[in-house]
């Protein structure tokens, strides 16, 4: 037949809860079979168009009926129902298994994305899979025909890392099953893979619950995360059609994928890893992509493409459905909120790029003697071969020991294909109806359907998993007075098996008593939580309380005996309220309401962390990795140049090394990244390589090479700045939890180019009268006090001013907790605009406190393991436990913003009590004039000067000449309000600073200044007088004459005022 294109379909769900309470907005359109995206970040941008076989609109316009089936709510509608859905997709599957084709169905989208509904459906609400199945068997049972009959066997496994495991059998080897591939068809098997014969829809759904509680306990056990593992059932569906040459087998293999969760690793803070072969936590989707594209440019008449199907497990299994005998179809499952519109326009461009794919499908019809005779054909020569020894055509170039490993690797790829073979005769030989009646034995052997029944009335425990498809699939019933949880290896064996990080052998103890039920620790230290808190004593549990032994076994009891929950407690309790309720006992605020986007990004992502923490925590444990690790907030305060910005929490992750406290702060994304690797690392030591624990340290992904330490951060505000005025204060350094670490002393003051300090009186009372005038400033890091001594070994300062792309920084100072740095810069800015204001005014210096660490040992902590060190580490620190974290962005009442405010609030403050001051001299001077000389208008004016005046004309300082033998002089701060402001601001300007005595005398009165006195205590008397009459003088920095006086005792009176 002709090339045919992969048919492509898109489907957008419906805003699931957490979208609707953060108000998401859709940003998927759909008209026909095109569909567009909208970005949120760019409202007047055109939207992208794709175009696809179809494209279902499953968002809105449904109703639920009483029997919850999902429909479109009027005629209208132009929702897509799973009917709908089948009809287009599924049945096209069916008919194509009927005619002999193979067909393959991939589901692919962003975990949450509704592949799972598409394929398998909920409740009534059947998928694709589940109908596909019944329409099969509907149309066998309704088959006539004495010359035809019909065998279909049913499989399915799961790729997680690389490794594959049958879902189907319970005995599993370590490292999965084997990937082989056929020498005569060149395509790719799982070697050993479990095909049960399946004779009904029903026995076919026994087999998919069956394979997704499998799927469930290894996930939990392997610490897998079910959203990066491939689902892959296969359907092998014979026809045996009796003519008169014989039998003849017509054969489709129909392979259903549920890909793994498409969302991209974040890449942020994983781009500088020194391990990057764990940047690409699921390899299996990048190689799938690359096979898509290289398929995709095939198609386009390109030449000289190779396939890479060998770059991954899941790409070999695909071979024949995505560039070969197969028709394919490729359902991709969109979010429709704005949150996720990175990761759908990344679905959408992958589906894009797989509907170009040609594949060429023929129907597989053979004789049934002919494909028996073809085996054993077959079995001959591969053991001929092994016989006579396998000979390489090649040996050039190749040492002994490489040819001795090529005739190994070909001698068990011959026995594998033996074996193969051997098991399809096998298929040939054995009746039809005896297989299918062992099959169904083993279905009835498994018991399954009589623990669903006895748990409507029984308690029991029910599984909660972060995929909804593998929650409520393990059921443990209480049908004891007492019930133990622990290891396999256990003796006696416990009633509830588990297994995995920080199960121990007799782990939990579950009591009856009465109607109720207790749990308690079988061994003291054994990790309990009930409702999220830990537990160290005995628990009587309630109805729907959620119990989480060790690090990931997370359960539900229901009690339907006595069903009483606590209060609060939702009637359906999911994986994220489980989740949500361990990160509120460890602190973390999870009310989402009144949050921005960011910080319930910021909450979304230490739901998502904390659990991945504690499994890492306990890997750290069980290979004693002398490591811990904690889920931090990095507030805005603590992030360089964040405070008083949009900057929003940033979650980080703490690594601390138990022995010698060193301490270093990941990125998610290297976090994500070092996880993975941690998982690899881990599931190689189950396979029981303990090489894996010796591992050369720059290989160890729980390494890291000693860095500075970022002890704490202190803000200095700029406000001042824009006033002219200076900051000199002693600031608190806090680290990420607003923990004081010490003092740091810091300067910020304008001051001249050169760097010299301008007049200490100096003052901009309304920051516009900066504009356009060159500004300097020089900060000057003086001194700082730590707190912890292991910062001894060297400690240094780095910052940024403005828009600076480099750090300023001091030299590092070591051997003292008190460094004295003395460290200045000078920053100019050419001429002040409105942006310079900005930032003084709304913005801060972060000045950024660093340590040296150094790898050193404490002797007696290495001789401890992890978990006592762990032990030790908490029980030694309770004050550092977080209390009611807030997602918020904090803007909290730093010190350093209050005295820069108090600074400019002081000085605005002088100016308008002594203007204060100034028009209560007047009333006072009017009301004192005898009523004949009251004259009102001059009055008027005076205090309309007074109250329209700035003061701020004459500068600010004074200088009286005092002309005696000791030439003894004084400085005061003197502030002219009034008529005779602008005229005595001229004067100072066109005679050099010299104002006459006389016009100072009358506008401050003649006991204002020092008149022919020139002790020390006169001038200072004059100033007071001064400051208390008028406001004046806010601050003396003069030095008054010596007490002896002149020559004969004669004094001079000062003539003039000195403007300075």
């Amino acid at each position: 037949m002709p090339d045919e294109s992969v048919k492509v379909a898109v489907r957008v769900r419906p805003f699931n809860q957490r979208e609707k309470d953060r108000g998401s907005k859709c940003i998927i359109g759909m008209d026909g079979g095109q569909t567009t995206i909208s970005n949120p970040e760019a409202t007047g941008e055109e939207p992208k168009k794709f175009a696809f076989d179809y494209s279902y609109w499953s968002h809105s316009g449904f109703i639920e009926r009483e029997d919850m089936v999902l429909e479109p709510d009027k005629p209208s509608s132009k929702y897509a129902s799973q009917d709908i859905v089948f009809k287009d997709l599924g049945q096209g599957v069916l008919d194509n298994a009927f005619e002999g084709y193979n067909c393959s169905l991939f589901a692919y989208g962003q975990t949450g994305s509704g592949k799972s509904f598409s394929m398998v459906g909920y409740g009534p609400n059947r998928g694709i899979v589940p109908i596909t199945c019944d329409e099969l068997f509907k149309t066998i049972h309704a088959n006539k025909d004495p010359n035809r009959k019909f065998e279909v066997t049913f499989s399915m496994l799961e790729i997680y890392n690389e490794q594959v495991r049958d879902l189907l059998s319970k005995d599993n080897p370590k490292g999965g099953l084997q990937v082989r591939q056929n020498p005569k068809l060149g395509l790719f098997y799982v070697q050993s893979q479990k095909k049960v014969p399946v004779g009904s829809y029903d026995e076919i759904a026994k087999r998919m619950e069956q394979g997704t509680a499998s799927r469930t306990v290894a996930s939990t056990a392997m610490n897998a995360t079910s959203s990066r593992a491939h689902t892959v059932v296969t359907i092998v569906f014979d026809q045996i059609i009796k003519g008169d040459e014989g039998e003849t087998k017509k054969s489709s293999v129909m392979n259903l994928v549920d890909l793994a969760g498409s969302e991209r690793a974040d890449s942020t803070g994983a781009t500088g890893d020194r391990l990057k072969e764990g940047a690409n936590i699921n390899k299996s989707l990048s190689a799938l992509g690359n096979v898509i594209s290289a398929l995709a440019d095939l198609s386009m008449g390109k030449k000289k493409i190779m396939v890479p199907y060998r770059d991954s497990v899941l790409t070999k299994l695909l071979q024949n459905a995505l560039g070969g005998n197969s028709k394919t179809i490729m359902i991709a499952a969109l979010s429709p909120a704005d949150i996720n519109y990175d990761e759908t326009l990344g679905t959408l461009r992958y589906a894009d790029r797989a509907k170009k794919i040609k594949n060429k499908a023929v129907v597989n019809e053979n004789p049934m003697d002919k494909l028996i005779r073809e085996l054993r054909e077959e079995n001959d020569r591969l053991k001929a071969a092994m016989t006579g020894g396998v000979v390489l055509a090649d040996q050039k170039n190749m040492s002994k020991e490489e040819i001795e490993k090529m005739k190994k690797e070909m001698e068990e790829e011959i026995r594998a294909q033996l074996m193969a073979n051997s098991d399809a005769l096998q298929e040939q030989t054995v009746s039809w109806d005896d297989r299918l009646k062992e099959s169904r034995k083993e279905t009835d052997e498994d018991g399954s359907s009589g623990v669903q029944k006895k748990k409507q009335k029984v308690p029991h425990f029910y599984n909660l998993n972060e995929d909804p498809m593998l929650s409520g699939v393990v059921v443990y019933l209480l049908e004891k007075d007492k019930v133990m949880v622990g290891r396999t290896d256990a003796d006696p064996k416990p009633d509830i098996v588990l297994s995995g990080l920080s199960i121990l052998k007799q782990h939990a103890v579950i009591a009856k008593k009465g109607k109720d039920f207790e749990i308690s620790q079988s061994t003291p230290g054994a990790k309990i939580k009930v409702n999220g808190v830990p537990i160290s004593g005995s628990h009587t549990m309630q109805h729907l309380d959620r119990i989480l032994y060790g690090s990931n076994h997370l359960y539900v009891f229901v009690n339907p005996v006595n069903p009483v929950s606590a209060p609060d407690t939702p009637k359906e309790v999911s994986y994220n309220f489980a989740q949500s309720e361990i990160a509120k006992s460890k602190g973390f605020n999870t009310d989402g309401k009144g949050l921005t986007k960011d910080q319930i990004q910021a909450q979304e992502q230490v739901l998502e962390l904390l659990p991945m923490v504690s499994e890492v925590n306990a890997i750290s444990e069980e290979l004693d990795k002398k490591r811990s690790f904690e889920v931090i907030l990095m507030s805005a305060a603590a992030q360089e140049g964040g405070l008083m910005t949009e900057k929003s929490t940033k979650v980080m992750i703490k690594m601390k090394n138990l022995v010698n406290d060193n301490t270093w702060l990941w990125e998610r994304g290297k976090f994500m990244n070092r996880r993975y690797l941690i998982q690899d690392l881990y599931q190689n030591f189950l396979n029981g390589d303990e090489s894996c624990l010796n591992l050369p340290k720059e290989e160890d992904p729980f390494w890291e090479p000693t860095e500075d330490v970022l002890i704490g951060t202190a803000n200095v505000f700029l406000q001042s700045l824009a006033y002219a005025l200076d900051f000199d204060d002693r600031l608190c350094i806090t680290d990420y939890k607003g923990q004081e670490e010490g003092n740091l002393y810091v300067t910020v003051s304008p001051c001249a180019q050169n760097g010299k300090p301008l007049d200490e009186d100096y003052f901009v009372d309304d920051p516009c009268e900066l504009l356009g005038k060159p500004y300097h400033l020089k900060v000057m890091v003086r001194t700082a006090d730590i707190n912890k001594s292991r910062f001894a070994r060297g400690i240094k300062v780095r910052y940024k001013f403005y828009k600076d792309t480099d750090y300023s920084e001091t030299p590092m100072i070591k051997g003292t907790l008190s460094p004295e740095f003395n460290n200045s810069k000078i920053f100019s800015l050419p001429s002040i605009c409105q942006d310079h204001l900005d930032f003084f005014e709304t913005n801060c210096i972060t000045f950024m406190v660093y340590g040296i660490q150094e790898d050193t040992a404490e002797p007696t902590r290495g001789t401890k393991t992890t978990k006592q060190l762990r032990e030790d580490d908490n029980r030694d620190k309770p004050e550092l436990r977080r209390r009611n974290t807030s997602f918020a962005l904090d803007t909290g009442a730093d010190q350093s913003q209050l005295k820069a405010e108090y600074a400019v609030l002081v000085r605005k403050f002088d100016r308008l009590a002594q203007k204060e001051k100034r028009l209560q001299q007047l009333c006072s001077e009017w009301n004192s004039k005898p009523t004949g000389e009251k004259q009102f208008e001059p009055f008027y004016r005076a205090v309309t000067a007074v109250a329209k005046s700035t003061g701020t004309r004459l500068k600010t300082r004074v200088q009286t000449l005092q002309k005696s033998q000791h030439n003894a002089d004084d400085t005061i701060s003197l502030y002219a309000f009034g008529e005779e402001e602008e005229e005595m601001a001229l004067e100072a300007q066109n005679n050099d600073g010299v104002i006459s005595y006389d016009k100072i005398a009358q506008h401050q009165g003649i006991n204002g200044l020092p008149p022919k006195h020139h002790k020390e205590e006169d001038v200072l008397q004059a100033q007071r007088a001064v400051q208390m009459k008028n406001g004046s003088a806010t601050k003396s920095g003069g030095s008054g004459g010596s007490s002896g006086g002149s020559s004969g005792g004669e004094q001079q009176q000062s003539k003039a005022c000195v403007i300075q």
